[in-house]
């Protein structure tokens, strides 16, 4: 079924709420493609290769977490960034791409779909402020950081970096994806036993040691696959337009 682009990101932005954030690039159409559209791929971050792979597989519009126009980026339209955005603009495809508000949202959201993916109980944002990135939750029955490492491992298809010597038993944890080791201190000042995020930076390593938590490093590409998959897969039931999601992987 062929639908408008613009209704598209009219029903994205209903449900994102992308005007809440101060982001660190535009939410949204970044590249205006052709207006009818039947396919959308989505994939994590607008790169060479999935640009490539989406065109092979038909795609009129590529759904992204990680677009392009980063605050502080060189603006300039050469080299990579002209290559990418050319193959955008020879094709007529667009590129949507949605950053903080696709970590925030209660239910498409990264961090959503994480607590989903891991089992966790009572899962819920740590603030009622719709801008909130920080989650937290319990497993019902507390597990070893051994076995917790295990289960990020098989659920998201990558070893997680464990560091830290927090309790023998995990029951309650905080989390967030992506690039948010930062807020590792958050975490420590909920009383959690571990800390999961994407990345990890020299000092989250001495913040988890210090103070008696686990942190567990799972990958900022690996723990921000789930949420841009259940937009596209909503977008389907909800629009009847055709869906596909390309991974571009990557071990950071």
């Amino acid at each position: 079924m062929s639908v408008h682009r613009d209704d598209i990101i009219t029903r994205i932005e209903q449900w994102l709420q992308p005007g809440l954030f101060s982001d660190y690039c535009p939410n949204g159409l970044q590249v205006e493609g052709r207006e009818s559209v039947e396919r959308i791929v989505t994939g994590v971050t607008a790169s060479q290769r999935f640009l490539d792979l989406a065109l092979e597989a038909d795609a009129d519009m590529v759904l992204v977490h990680h677009g392009y126009f980063w605050k502080g980026e060189d603006l300039r339209i050469r080299g990579m960034r002209k290559r990418r955005i050319q193959t955008l603009l020879s094709r007529d495809l667009s590129l949507a791409a949605y950053h903080l508000p696709l970590d925030a949202h209660p239910e498409l959201g990264n961090n959503a779909c994480l607590g989903q993916a891991l089992d966790i109980s009572q899962a819920r944002p740590v603030t009622d402020a719709p801008t909130e990135l920080l989650w937290e939750g319990v497993f019902r029955e507390g597990l070893p950081a051994d076995s917790f490492a295990e289960r990020l491992a098989y659920r998201l298809g990558q070893s997680p970096l464990h560091v830290g010597d927090g309790p023998s038993s995990i029951r309650r944890l905080a989390w967030c994806s992506g690039g948010a080791q930062g807020f590792i201190e958050r975490a420590v000042a909920l009383g959690v036993d571990a800390y999961v995020s994407g990345e990890i930076s020299e000092q989250t390593v001495h913040i988890a040691r210090e103070n008696g938590i686990h942190y567990f490093a799972a990958g900022h590409h690996a723990t921000e696959r789930l949420g841009v998959q259940a937009l596209g897969e909503r977008l389907q039931r909800e629009l009847e337009v055709e869906h596909l999601f390309i991974d571009d992987p990557s071990p950071a």
